[in-house]
C-alpha cells in the first residue's frame, strides 16, 4: 500500500497565464494536438458513445456586447463574489488549518482556488500551496496528480475546490474517487468540494446556495488562465503522465484570467468581518447536504420526456456551459428578469434557442440539450 510514496509521476511544467505563485497546473501540455471540432459533431459524437475528454469543443473570443455583459457582470457582482471565496476561505481554514493544500478541479475550480489563496494570504498571512488538477465524470480524477501532491506534501490535508455545484454529479466522481484512492493505495482523502455557489444543496462548504452568476463562468480560457478543458486519450496521455490541457497562447491578447483575479481581490478586506460570521454559523449549525436540485431535474425530465438526465444543466453556470460549446434545445428560468441570466438571454438569442419561464425552479435558469443518442456530458 505505501509504494505510492515512490511511484514515479512526470513532474509539472510551467503552463497557462496566471503567476506561477497563484497555481500550479497538474496537467500535461497538449497544444500541439488538434483536438478541437465543430459543436455540431462533437454533440453528436457525445451522444454517440465518444466520451467528452476525448476531444475539445470550438472555443470562440466573445463578442464585443457579450464581453461587455461580461465585464458590467463583474463589475455589479465582484463584492458578492469576494463575500462567498471569503466565507469559503474562512470555512477551510478553521476546518483543515495550515497545513492545507488547496486543489481546484480545472477549469471552473481554478480562478476560485487562486482567489481563497489569496484571501487567506492576505487576510492571514497563510500561504497555502495551490494545484489545478483535473476531474472527468465516467472517468474519474487525475490520481498521478494526486500522488504528486501527496508526494510533495507529506501529511497535509487536500481542499477540493469547484466554481459551484449543478445537479452534483462532480462531487459524486470526487466521492467514488476517494473511495478508489482508499482501496488502492490505503490514502484517506476528504471527499468534501468547496464551491462558491451550492444551488443544488451537494455540499456544505459553499459561499452561498443563491444559484447567482459568478461572472468567470461567462467565458472559456480566456478567464481560466487560457486552459482548455482537460483531455484524457489512451494514445496522448501516459501511465505516468498527468491528464491532458491545451494553452491557448495565441489568445495572450484577449486574457482577463488575471483582471478577474484583480477586480475581486480588493474586497477582500471589506467582507472579511461579513465572511467569518458565516461560516463561523456553518460550522456551528451544519448546513444539510440534500441534494434538493436533484428533484427539479427528476421533473424536467418527466416534463419533456428526456431520456438522459445528463442532457439536462442546472444552474447559470452549467446553463452557460451548454450554450458556449453544447447544442442547447431550449432554455428553461425561474423568470425573465432575473438579473443573473442576463447573459444567458443573449447567448441563447445568439444561438436562436427558445427561452421559457418554468415555475418553482429551484436553479435560477436550466439548460436542456438537444438529443441526439447515447451518453452525454
Amino acid at each position: 500500500m505505501e509504494a505510492w510514496r515512490t511511484k514515479p509521476v512526470t513532474a509539472p511544467k510551467p503552463l497557462g497565464s496566471y503567476p506561477p505563485e497563484d497555481v500550479t497546473f497538474l496537467l500535461k501540455d497538449i497544444s500541439e494536438v488538434q483536438l478541437e471540432i465543430a459543436l455540431d459533431a462533437r454533440e453528436k459524437a457525445i451522444q454517440s458513445g465518444t466520451h467528452y475528454s476525448e476531444m475539445l469543443p470550438q472555443e470562440h473570443l466573445p463578442s464585443a456586447d457579450y464581453f461587455n455583459l461580461y465585464q458590467a457582470s463583474l463589475e455589479q457582482s465582484a463584492e458578492k463574489v469576494a463575500l462567498s471565496v471569503g466565507t469559503v476561505a474562512e470555512l477551510i481554514r478553521t476546518k483543515k488549518g495550515a497545513d492545507t493544500v488547496l486543489v481546484s478541479l480545472a477549469r471552473a475550480g481554478t480562478p476560485v482556488g487562486i482567489l481563497i489563496k489569496r484571501y487567506l494570504q492576505d487576510m492571514y498571512d497563510m500561504t497555502l500551496p495551490h494545484y489545478s488538477i483535473s476531474i472527468i465524470r465516467g472517468k474519474g480524477i487525475d490520481e498521478n496528480a494526486l500522488l504528486y501532491m501527496l508526494q510533495k506534501h507529506p501529511g497535509a490535508k487536500l481542499q477540493f475546490i469547484d466554481g459551484w455545484t449543478g445537479k452534483g454529479a462532480i462531487r459524486k466522481v470526487l466521492t467514488q474517487a476517494c473511495d478508489k484512492m482508499a482501496r488502492d493505495y490505503g490514502i484517506i482523502l476528504d471527499d468534501d468540494l468547496a464551491v462558491l455557489a451550492d444551488p443544488g444543496h451537494c455540499t456544505d462548504m459553499f459561499g452561498t446556495r443563491e444559484d447567482f452568476l459568478i461572472p468567470s463562468a461567462c467565458l472559456n480560457s480566456t478567464v481560466s488562465g487560457l486552459m482548455s478543458r482537460t483531455v484524457l486519450r489512451d494514445d496522448l496521455i501516459g501511465p505516468h503522465d498527468f491528464h491532458g490541457s491545451k494553452y491557448y497562447r495565441e489568445w495572450l491578447d484577449h486574457d482577463v484570467s488575471n483582471h478577474f483575479i484583480a477586480a475581486i481581490s480588493p474586497y477582500f478586506s471589506g467582507v472579511a468581518e461579513e465572511a467569518r460570521a458565516m461560516a463561523e454559523s456553518m460550522i456551528a449549525h451544519p448546513p444539510e447536504i440534500s441534494w434538493h436540485g436533484l428533484r427539479d431535474i427528476q421533473a424536467i425530465q418527466t416534463t419533456y420526456e428526456m431520456a438522459d438526465i445528463n442532457l439536462i444543466k442546472p444552474g447559470v453556470g452549467e446553463t452557460t456551459r451548454v450554450l458556449l460549446r453544447r447544442v442547447p434545445w431550449r432554455i428553461l428560468v425561474n423568470r425573465m428578469d432575473n438579473p443573473h441570466i442576463r447573459h444567458i438571454l443573449l447567448l441563447a438569442e445568439a444561438r436562436g434557442v427558445h427561452v421559457e419561464v418554468y415555475p418553482g425552479l429551484t436553479y435560477s435558469c436550466c439548460g436542456l440539450i438537444q438529443s441526439v443518442k447515447g451518453d452525454a456530458e
